[in-house]
Formats: C-alpha cells, structure tokens, sequence
C-alpha cells in the first residue's frame, strides 16, 4: 500500500531512524544536546568518507566527486552569481523612502553577518532567517516586503553570504526551553520519512550521501546551508536553500511546505547549527 505524503497528516511519523541507520553510527534523533548531535553528526559523514578533509563538505557534492569538482572549479573561476552578487551590494545600500537602508539593521554593514543565520529571536519566539530578518528591516523602515524567491531577494542573500565568506558557521541555540523545541522540531523533521517514496531527508543525504542519483553523486547534509544561494546550471538562474527544500519534499512524493515557513526555517536552524565551524561560502554554483 503506498503511503501517500501530505503537508501534516500525511507525513509518515514512524521510522524516524532504522535500527540499521543507527549502526552506522548516525546520531539518533532522540531528544539530546545540540553540541552533542553535532559531533556526532560530523563524526558520521568522516567515518563514512575518511578520505574527505573536514573543510571539503562546504563544496557538497564536490566534496565526493573529483571528477565534477573540477569542471566546478573551472566554472568557479567566472562565476555566473557575480553579477547578482554586485546587484545585491547595490540593493543593499540603496537608501529606503526614509533615508535609511539595510546598514541600519545589520551591524558591520552586513559584512560578516551571515554565518549566524538563522537565529533564535528571543522577542517572537521564532527562528529567523536571513530572508525573515531583511523583511524584517523593510517593515521598520516602511518598505514592503519582498517575495522570499524574488530576483531582489536572492541578490541581497547573495551579497550578505559573499561578504560573509570565511566566516566559520556560528549558529547558536540559546538556553531557552523555545529555541531547544524549535531546533529539536527541525531535527524530528529531518529524519521523518514522507511521501510517496517514503523517505527522510537522512535518507538521501546521510545514509545514501555519495551513492549516484541520475549521474550525479547525492550529497551529505553536512555543509550544505554553507554556500546557498546557489546558481543552478539546469535553472540558469539563483536558488534558495528553501527552494531546494521544497524540491526535494516534492520530490519524494510529498506536498511542500512554503518557503519560510515554521517548518522550513526550523530545518534550516537544525541543518545550520550542523555545519557550525565550517566555513560560509557562498554563493556557489551547483548543476
């Protein structure tokens, strides 16, 4: 009988992790202390893949496959996000109707910013992304909000994650009961199996990371918010981390979720707090 995936009842709640994905050493998805899941998150991906420096899981699939991460780095070399990254340094200091502009909200100018998003907002209660915080600034200082997977949008993501570059990830969940429930849904998000494939996001890229997938290698959890936006090759164009969030829900046969919603953001706040001490290094280009 096929399962079928919806946005909350249809989600398959069993199976969280198999008895078997355990023994591969992967940390369980038991209510735990964050630090401690990410040791052992990153102890899972190097025992798996001894050959692949630390650092390396920042390229993602290029991280595993030598071939690709070649014609990667050529392509590197005249990056195709550079006229969006020089868009979105102009955006980002283009005076709003007030007079004010992005500067105002973000410390530093927003150089060196992005490696501590998403936050916990001890105010709302919530998690907040870069995308939510730059609507947030639009609201104090009049401006409407942008869609989160506008050309505008992904412009000032680009800048802010390339005026970030080098900066190790240093997401932090504070000892607040809300930010521990918000990461701990992120986490049970992550290992839920959905849809019509009945798979978990730990599937794909935990314990199927480096197997092929229609002739490109899956790649691990492990670094993947270190380098979004991304300019996909096939899209020709920028891509958000929840875009790929929802691509990939939809992909196993599941309803999506919104990008920025509870749901999303909260994966991306457990995925993030993962690659801490890695470095940002975005944007990337990806097929």
């Amino acid at each position: 009988m096929i399962r079928r995936g919806g946005r909350r009842g249809g989600v398959v709640a069993a199976g969280l992790l198999t008895g078997a994905l355990l023994g591969l050493g992967f940390p369980a998805p038991a209510r735990a202390d964050p630090e401690a899941d990410r040791i052992g998150f990153r102890s899972y991906f190097q025992q798996r893949f001894p050959d692949v420096p630390a650092e390396a899981w920042i390229n993602g699939m290029y991280a595993i496959d030598e071939g690709a991460r070649q014609q990667w780095q050529e392509i590197e070399d005249f990056p195709p996000y550079e006229f969006t990254v020089e868009e979105g340094q102009a955006l980002f200091q283009d005076p709003f109707g007030d007079g004010r502009s992005y500067g105002d909200c973000f410390p530093d100018a927003g150089r060196g910013i992005r490696q501590r998003y998403p936050r916990f907002d001890s105010e709302t209660g919530e998690v907040e992304t870069l995308e939510v915080a730059i609507n947030g600034c639009r609201a104090r200082h009049g401006e409407p909000a942008l869609s989160y997977d506008s050309k505008e949008m992904l412009a000032l993501t680009a800048w802010i994650a390339y005026a970030s570059r080098g900066r190790p990830m240093a997401v932090e969940v504070p000892d607040d009961a809300r930010a521990l429930a918000a990461y701990e849904e992120g986490k049970r998000f992550y290992y839920t199996k959905r849809g019509r494939l009945d798979m978990a996001c730990v599937d794909c890229h935990g314990r199927y990371a480096g197997a092929f997938i229609r002739g490109d290698h899956l790649s691990a959890s492990l670094g993947h918010p270190t380098h979004f936006p991304v300019y996909r090759l096939k899209l020709g164009g920028m891509v958000s981390l929840h875009k790929r969030f929802h691509g990939c829900i939809r992909d196993v046969g599941a309803e999506p979720f919104d990008e920025q919603s509870r749901e999303f953001r909260r994966l991306e706040y457990f995925l993030t707090y993962m690659s801490n001490g890695l470095e940002a290094n975005g944007p990337a280009v990806r097929k």
